[in-house]
């Protein structure tokens, strides 16, 4: 047999935590939120391509208080994963104010993560840590970043895979595939509505997220 026919490719996954978020809020799919982000990345490959690592990328919300022990219980959850990493921007509140009306209220704004996005696969690229470079977002600000991996690093690929209810044209011709992540994908993807941490404290799936 051709050595070349058993190669696996070595994938890093890029998980943009935001986009993934609504893209499943929009689709009204609040069943699937307690998602399990490395077996996600992981149904999401080929035959002949191995998971080295995960890297997902958040920001913690402080308000309202529900919203953030919910946040913060599936962050725990996903602390458990191996191979699994958290990257943070900054969750912060931007005034808005209507030109109709002059209304003043804040709107949430999440930051940083494209920047810590493109970081972290420009470096990956570099210490050639990967071979395929799968990101799971449908912001088009990681366009440049995109272009630059395939640029300077011909021989790897970067696959985009479109959240639900999420995508980008600019970002699709970007790589060099992509793909929409399908309903299935993500059924098959959830964790345990149990979890055990290492000190044996019990982590549950928030009651609103069944």
């Amino acid at each position: 047999m051709d050595p070349s026919d058993t190669y696996m490719e070595r994938v890093i996954g890029y998980v943009d935590g935001f986009n993934l978020y609504f893209g499943l809020k929009s689709k009204g799919w609040g069943r699937y939120y307690w998602l399990n982000i490395q077996l996600l990345v992981q149904n999401l490959l080929k035959p002949n391509q191995k998971l080295l690592a995960t890297k997902y990328f958040t920001a913690r919300i402080a308000n309202p208080p529900d919203k953030q022990r919910r946040q913060s219980t599936y962050i725990e959850a996903l602390e458990t994963l191996s191979d699994f990493q958290i990257f943070y921007g900054k969750y912060q509140l931007n005034p808005r104010q209507c030109s109709h009306c002059g209304f003043q209220d804040k709107v949430p704004n999440e930051k940083m993560t494209d920047v810590n996005i493109a970081v972290e696969i420009l470096k990956d690229a570099y210490q050639d840590n990967f071979d395929v470079a799968l990101l799971i977002s449908a912001d088009s600000d990681l366009v440049p970043p995109i272009k630059t991996v395939r640029e300077l690093f011909p021989n790897k690929r970067v696959v985009i895979a479109s959240p639900p209810a999420r995508y980008s044209v600019d970002l699709v011709n970007s790589s060099n595939k992509s793909f929409v992540i399908s309903r299935r994908k993500i059924a098959k993807s959830l964790l345990p509505e149990e979890i055990t941490k290492e000190d044996d404290y019990i982590l549950r799936c928030p009651p609103s997220w069944k």
